[in-house]
C-alpha cells in the first residue's frame, strides 16, 4: 500500500490532523492518514461544484466504493479507495461506520440549516463522532471505550465546525439551526462539557494518536464559549504559534486530551 497521495492530500487540506497523525508511531501513520484522507474526500464534496446533482454522482462514488469493500470486491482505481479498502480489510474496520460517514454528507451539499439540534447533534456524530472512532479502532481501541470516544469527537467536530461557520454562511450555507450569539454559546458549551467528560475517563494512551487530531478543541471552544461573537468574525482559530505549542504540550505530557 502506497500512502503519498493520501499523505499529500491530508497534509494540503487538513493541515491539522496532518500534523497530529505525524506525532504517532511510524507504523501507525498509514491508516490514520488513510482515514483523514477519505474523510477530506467527503467534505470537500460539496465545495468542488455548485451543482447538487454532480455532487451526488461523487457521492454516490464514495457510497460504491465502501460497498464494494463490504463485499470484499477489487477496490477502485483510486488513490484513497485503494488505500481504505486496504486498511478496512487488514485492520477488520467496520464498513457501517464509512458508509454512514458517506450518508451524512449529503446534507452539506444543499444549504438548508439542520432542521433542529439534535439533528446537528447526529450529523457530528455521524462525520466527526465515527472518523475518532474509527481511528481509534485502527490503533487497537476496545468496544467499551467508544461512548467516550464519539463525546470526544462531538468536541473536535464541534469545533471545526464552528472554524468553517464563517466561510458557510458566506457560501450560502445556514448550516446550524440557530447561529445567534446565545445558540453559538450554548452549543460550545455542550461540546466543552463532552470534551471534560472524555478526559474524566481517562481513555488509554495507545489512543492519543487518534486524539491528538483535536489537539486545538479545547481552546478553541473555550474561547467560543466565553465569547461567541468571535466565531462569526473569524477570529476563533489560535495563532501558528499557539498552534504548534499545544501540540508539542500534548505530546509532552503524555496524555489523550487536553
Amino acid at each position: 500500500m502506497t500512502i503519498d497521495a493520501c499523505a499529500a492530500l491530508v497534509r494540503q487540506g487538513d493541515p491539522d490532523r496532518f500534523l497530529s497523525a505525524m506525532t504517532a508511531p511510524v507504523n501507525q501513520r498509514a491508516q490514520l492518514l488513510v482515514l483523514y484522507a477519505f474523510n477530506l474526500e467527503l467534505a470537500r464534496v460539496a465545495w468542488v461544484t455548485a451543482e447538487p446533482m454532480i455532487a451526488e454522482m461523487r457521492l454516490q462514488f464514495w457510497a460504491d466504493a465502501v460497498e464494494d469493500i463490504a463485499a470484499s470486491r477489487p477496490p477502485r482505481a483510486h488513490e484513497v479507495a485503494g488505500p481504505l479498502a486496504e486498511i478496512a480489510r487488514d485492520l477488520t474496520l467496520p464498513t457501517t461506520l464509512l458508509a454512514r460517514m458517506v450518508t451524512a454528507r449529503q446534507f452539506d451539499i444543499y444549504p438548508e440549516p439542520h432542521v433542529s439540534q439534535k439533528a446537528l447533534i447526529h450529523y457530528i456524530d455521524d462525520t466527526a463522532g465515527n472518523l475518532l472512532w474509527l481511528a481509534a479502532l485502527s490503533l487497537g481501541a476496545r468496544g467499551e471505550t467508544e461512548t467516550t470516544c464519539r463525546k470526544a469527537g462531538f468536541a473536535f467536530g464541534t469545533a471545526a465546525l464552528l472554524q468553517a461557520l464563517p466561510a458557510l454562511i458566506l457560501a450560502g450555507r445556514q448550516t446550524l439551526p440557530d447561529t445567534t450569539p446565545d445558540a453559538i454559546q450554548s452549543l460550545a458549551q455542550s461540546a466543552l462539557a463532552s470534551l471534560e467528560m472524555a478526559k474524566k475517563a481517562k481513555l488509554p494512551k495507545a489512543l492519543a494518536p487518534a486524539l491528538r487530531a483535536g489537539w486545538l478543541a479545547g481552546s478553541i471552544l473555550r474561547r467560543a464559549a466565553e465569547n461567541p461573537h468571535v466565531v462569526l468574525q473569524s477570529r476563533l482559530r489560535p495563532s501558528e504559534f499557539a498552534r504548534r505549542t499545544t501540540l508539542i504540550t500534548v505530546c509532552a505530557v503524555s496524555v489523550p486530551l487536553i
